[in-house]
């Protein structure tokens, strides 16, 4: 089989750098355009000069539909006006759509689903093995440590740049515990506490979001109960797990059928 030719959306960003490396140090993988939004600066630059890697030939552009039409996959840490946009593209085009933008809504989430029945998309909050094994443990967790004795508390801190709150991670993880505890997130969380809050729902996820400096990502889950506490952590060191991850996504949807993935179907990760 050859290369799996890859686009990358927003290519001049950290994210987009990061993935046009990690494409170049993947066997099977090749980067087959770069795109950025029209105007941008780097138009017309050599993508792998920007990213570090010297000269590769690939010159970014502003248009995606020609880029699509000869690709097999795109890979998209963009904005999420821009996915839903970029799904659809890639649902005409038949091809791989990975999916690590965060701050989605439910319109957004819609648009991607439809895209969805043509294009064979995998979709994450968080693309790194450890987070989606924290994900397993956690729902395992929350499943094991009942609501009447343990309260969680999902804590998260990132780089002053990102814009939103909380986390694309933190809500997977958020998903996790209500999926272990067979509730549904959106009625049992509590994003904000300021005033005279009252007691602790019970039951109630809650989140803590911190920002600041350059953290790359760092996530604990919370689980306390009386007299003891239960954490589980991960620490990204570096944004290139992210791109690793979506790359390794984007082989493993290769020929797939049509669908909505999610890094767990591409790790093989299941909840005991």
């Amino acid at each position: 089989m050859t290369d799996m030719g890859l686009v990358v959306v927003g290519a001049a960003g950290r994210m987009g750098q990061a993935l046009i490396r990690a494409i170049a140090a993947t066997p099977g993988a090749r980067l087959a355009a770069a795109i950025e939004r029209k105007g941008a600066s780097e138009i017309g630059r050599d993508a792998g000069e920007l990213a570090g890697l010297g000269p590769i030939g690939v010159t970014i552009a502003d248009d995606p539909l020609p880029a699509f039409a000869k690709a097999d996959g795109v890979l998209d840490f963009t904005a999420p006006a821009a996915t839903v946009e970029f799904a659809g593209y890639a649902a005409q085009a038949r091809i791989v759509h990975v999916i690590g933008t965060t701050g989605l809504g439910p319109e957004h989430e819609a648009g991607i689903a439809a895209a969805a029945r043509h294009a064979t998309i995998v979709k994450s909050g968080n693309m790194s093995l450890g987070v989606n094994l924290l994900a397993v443990l956690v729902e395992q967790a929350a499943k094991a440590l009942g609501p009447e004795d343990f309260d969680i508390e999902i804590l998260e801190m990132h780089h002053r740049h990102k814009v939103d709150a909380p986390s694309g991670t933190a809500l997977l993880l958020g998903e996790a515990a209500a999926k272990g505890r067979a509730i549904g997130l959106a009625d049992n969380s509590v994003r904000v506490r300021d005033g005279h809050t009252g007691p602790r729902p019970e039951g109630s996820i809650g989140f803590a979001t911190l920002r600041g400096g350059s953290v790359a990502g760092d996530h604990s889950v919370l689980f306390a109960g009386p007299g003891e506490r239960i954490t589980l952590s991960h620490v990204a060191e570096d944004r290139a797990i992210f791109a690793r991850g979506a790359v390794k996504a984007a082989l493993w949807a290769r020929g797939r059928k049509a669908g909505l993935y999610s890094m767990r179907d591409v790790l093989g990760l299941d909840a005991a």
